[in-house]
């Protein structure tokens, strides 16, 4: 089902959104009709909390609980929560919501109508729907939650129907419907093409490993997009436990974000060159597999000790990343589901990220607070660069001792990409992991906001 605002307000019931600290007045005042009616409901205005107002001939308007500061600090759409307890059917913001909020909120809310059914059957959810409000730019909203829709499907979608061959389809279905080119390199075609790395981790697959390269707009500043396309992670010959393996399906979260911010970028015609490249492949076992100890050649030329084949993603992303890199794109951004390290550090909410450009940086914070969508900057910390040096190789794709997991991962990938203007790395999750107000539970978009918002500075637009 599309998220997108209700088309208009002839019908739609008016909703008057209540902060706790507001609802005595309101009831003095402007509700004072509907008093003993909602003192009867019990309603107090806590986030969650939603009721209809009776009219001479059906509701003449409902109320939603905005809480008070403290309870919405602990959510991030706190209007979605009494979106999803509405009746269904249209609404229209009358009063109560602060304009600062309301474009994040809004966002909220269409995120709230999200449901993955592809293997669900049943008739469908009746919706929710927001006329857009006034002072909203709802064309760019319906497109950031269209964004969000997107990375969702493809992140929830189950390995069996989303392997490489699957990911290469829906990158061609973007690519189709704006005009893109997009050339994919697969299989023993991988290594005539210097592809080495994406190739070894790739090759003991039932779908060959490939790499997807799409380009969009021949004009202005190069912008390149590199997302890790691990469609599951068994995590090869050194096997995941069950329990470690049972999410593998969101590995390819990393490209499923890239998409999702290609998708924004070509629907708002950005003038630059866009690239995205998706190395996809499954890090599967057989006879084939690569080993542990084995040294492998990287397209830059480094070599690389393989101490863990479960550290496969920066495998794929450097040979992904140092193609990027031979065209000098202003900016260069990567987005992984690379470590547990990450996870551990900041918890699955938060998408840590690494860059050296102060601006890029200021600028994805500045933009993450403004749309929700929540980042940390971590440190390409120098110091920890002896960490990924094995001595037999020129690097080392998994360090012994456990510290810094998420840094020593982000250092290694920044090796191969020198000759960017600007460089971003995301750590993600790609998950959500319990359900809250307009974050269902399953594949989540992570950064993609942020970046959307703070690219166009750095490449000068």
């Amino acid at each position: 089902m599309p998220l997108r605002f209700a088309p208009g307000d002839a019908d739609a019931l008016p909703l008057t959104v209540l902060e706790k600290e507001a609802l005595g007045a309101w009831l003095d005042g402007p509700g004072a009709a509907h008093r003993a009616w909602v003192e009867a409901a019990g309603f107090r205005a806590g986030i969650g909390e939603a009721l209809l107002l009776p009219g001479d001939d059906g509701p003449a308007g409902a109320l939603a609980g905005y809480g008070d500061r403290q309870a919405r600090a602990r959510e991030r759409f706190p209007l979605a929560a009494a979106a999803q307890a509405l009746p269904p059917g249209d609404y229209r913001l009358a009063e109560g919501l602060p304009a600062e909020v309301a474009e994040r909120e809004a966002l909220g809310w269409l995120f709230s109508g999200y449901a993955f059914t592809r293997y669900r059957k049943g008739p469908e959810r009746p919706a929710r729907r927001l006329v857009a409000p006034g002072g909203v730019d709802a064309a760019r909203v319906e497109r950031l939650a269209a964004a969000e829709a997107l990375t969702r499907d493809l992140v929830n979608t189950p390995a069996a129907d989303m392997g490489p061959a699957a990911l290469e389809a829906a990158a061609a279905a973007l690519a189709q419907r704006f005009a893109a080119s997009i050339e994919v390199t697969r299989g023993e075609a991988l290594l005539s093409e210097n592809l080495p790395l994406i190739h070894a981790v790739g090759r003991a697959a039932a779908e060959a490993p490939r790499l997807i390269d799409i380009r969009h707009g021949d004009v202005g500043p190069r912008l390149t997009l590199v997302g890790k396309g691990v469609c599951f992670d068994t995590g090869g010959l050194d096997l995941k436990p069950a329990q470690a393996m049972g999410l593998m399906k969101k590995d390819m979260g990393g490209a499923a974000n890239v998409l999702g911010l290609a998708q924004t970028i070509m629907e708002e015609d950005w003038p630059v060159r866009l690239r995205v490249l998706i190395p996809a492949v499954e890090n599967a076992v057989s006879a084939a597999a690569f080993r542990p100890g084995d040294i492998l050649t990287s397209r830059k030329g480094l070599t690389v000790e393989v101490n863990n084949t479960d550290a496969e993603g920066r495998l794929v992303l450097a040979d992904a990343l140092a193609l990027a890199c031979e065209e000098g794109p202003e900016a260069l951004v990567s987005m992984a589901t690379l470590t547990g390290a990450a996870r551990a550090a900041v918890g699955p909410d938060l998408a840590p990220f690494y860059t050296d450009d102060e601006g890029l940086a200021a600028a994805l914070s500045e933009q993450a607070a403004l749309w929700a969508d929540p980042v940390w900057r971590m440190p390409f910390h120098a110091p920890y660069e002896a960490m990924i040096e094995p001595g037999i190789a020129d690097l080392d794709n998994a360090p012994a001792g456990g510290f810094a997991g998420s840094i020593t991962a982000a250092l290694f990938l920044h090796r191969f990409a020198e000759g960017a203007g600007a460089y971003a790395h995301f750590d993600i999750y790609a998950w959500q992991p319990q359900p809250a107000p307009g974050r269902p539970k399953g594949g989540a978009a992570q950064g993609v906001r942020a970046l959307r918002g703070a690219l166009p500075g750095t490449l000068g637009l």
